[in-house]
């Protein structure tokens, strides 16, 4: 029998060749499995797509076609675009098409960098209650964080859909954006609201895209309701805020210059005026309300030359308005008061009540009164327009209905005192069975 022998003991290098050889084969096995898992666009974008949902507290997915690229600054399309929150059954923002332009860094920093090149959005939705349920998660202790995009938005044919209105065409256009910079955009789209429509073009500023910058809007815009057609030119500034009141401007201002059409030909009669407001508004559950308000018109031609008033503005499933104030003179185109109103020098008080459609078809309840003399009725504001920009060849008598009382009236050279007239604008088929609207009474916005 042979003699036993012991085996050679193996020597270190080849103990640490094994391992090197194994440590090979696992980075090998780890590069063909990560060629093979990034080389499927739909898998890089699921992470892409979750990285900035996480940091954003969003649940973003993508349903179509992805497409990407990872030289240089990675760059990623996805198509059927859906956001919301985590378990929610409505989608905050969906999109047709998502393109995103970002550093690697950022995709590795696990939401603590929030850098993007360019977000392009084609056809996007957003819905404004699933915003406004998503921004009441966001936390209490600091503001909301904003990307940084160092080469600017861009969105096309997006829509924005509030409670009884809606923007749609909208584009959105900048160059940058930052929480620490000022910000320029272009918006452009049209808003819907019942049967009245707005065309707009203007110019966004904000000192910087967070809560309490300075904003200022700047453009036009061309208001159609019913056979009225309205552009005007607009500028709007104030304070953004978000606060339990909902969310809008403080200290807000808005001066335009606005022409009345009747009709939608260029050559129907018009009326032109410039009106200035200003106040506090907000927008929440669905509705705009501006109180307090305080507003200005300065009319020329068949316009009164100047009327001041106060109240609010209550702008959701329908409108409501108080205004009360005065018209300084009365237009020396209307047809001439009798005396001794005409002969006054007195101011007519007035108060204005409103609750109906958007486009201010429903009967307006007016108050007026100079010096003893009171009206109080309604009228509609189209057939009142169509007064005014007709009275050369028109009615001398203005279209409304109610009473009007004065101690004294002189007419084709009598005198009458304790006069009480009854005044219909003719349309009784109308007026049958309809109540006065109640005046507002207090401050605040009524519904």
């Amino acid at each position: 029998m042979p003699a036993e022998t012991t085996p050679a003991p193996r020597s270190r290098w080849r103990r640490g060749g094994r391992v090197a050889a194994i440590i090979a084969v696992v980075v090998l096995l780890g590069l063909v499995v990560s060629i093979g898992w990034i080389s499927r666009p739909a898998r890089l974008s699921a992470l892409i797509l979750d990285r900035v949902g996480t940091s954003l507290g969003l649940q973003i997915t993508a349903t179509g076609a992805s497409e990407y690229r990872l030289r240089g600054t990675p760059m990623l399309t996805v198509r059927g675009l859906d956001v919301r929150q985590p378990g929610s059954a409505s989608a905050l923002l969906t999109a047709e098409r998502a393109y995103l332009a970002l550093p690697w860094a950022t995709l590795w920093a696990g939401g603590e960098d929030l850098t993007i090149r360019r977000v392009e959005l084609d056809g996007p939705q957003l819905d404004l209650r699933a915003l406004q349920d998503w921004l009441a998660t966001r936390p209490e202790g600091g503001p909301l964080r904003i990307p940084t995009l160092t080469e600017g938005l861009g969105i096309t044919r997006g829509r924005v859909a509030g409670e009884g209105w809606s923007v749609d065409r909208l584009g959105v256009s900048t160059d940058h954006v930052s929480a620490t910079q000022p910000l320029i955009a272009r918006l452009a789209g049209r808003l819907l609201v019942s049967t009245t429509t707005a065309a707009f073009d203007v110019q966004l500023a904000l000192t910087r895209p967070v809560i309490g910058a300075g904003a200022a809007i700047a453009g036009i815009t061309t208001v159609h309701s019913g056979e009225s057609r309205i552009p005007l030119a607009l500028n709007l500034s104030g304070a953004l805020r978000d606060d339990a009141e909902g969310i809008g401007l403080d200290a807000t201002r808005l001066g335009a210059h606005a022409r009345w059409f009747s009709a939608p030909s260029a050559a129907a009669p018009t009326v032109a005026l410039a009106l200035g407001m200003a106040g506090r508004l907000r927008y929440r559950d669905g509705g705009l309300i501006v109180a307090p308000l305080a507003a200005a018109i300065r009319g020329r031609d068949n316009i009164p030359e100047q009327v001041d008033a106060t109240g609010s503005i209550v702008f959701g499933d329908a409108l409501v308005l108080h205004l009360s104030g005065e018209v300084t003179e009365w237009p020396v185109q209307w047809p001439e008061l009798p005396a001794p109103l005409g002969a006054s020098n007195s101011p007519f008080p007035f108060t204005v009540d409103y609750a109906g459609p958007s486009d201010l078809s429903d009967p307006v309840h007016l108050q007026l009164s100079r010096d003893e003399t009171r009206f109080d009725g309604r009228f509609q504001l189209p057939e009142l327009i169509d007064w005014v920009t007709q009275l050369a060849d028109g009615t001398p008598l203005p279209p409304l209905t109610g009473s009007l009382t004065t101690p004294r009236m002189e007419v084709a050279g009598a005198t009458l005192t304790g006069v009480q007239l009854e005044m219909d604008d003719g349309d009784s088929e109308r007026d049958e069975g309809l109540g006065e609207p109640e005046p507002h009474h207090g401050s605040g916005p009524s519904r």
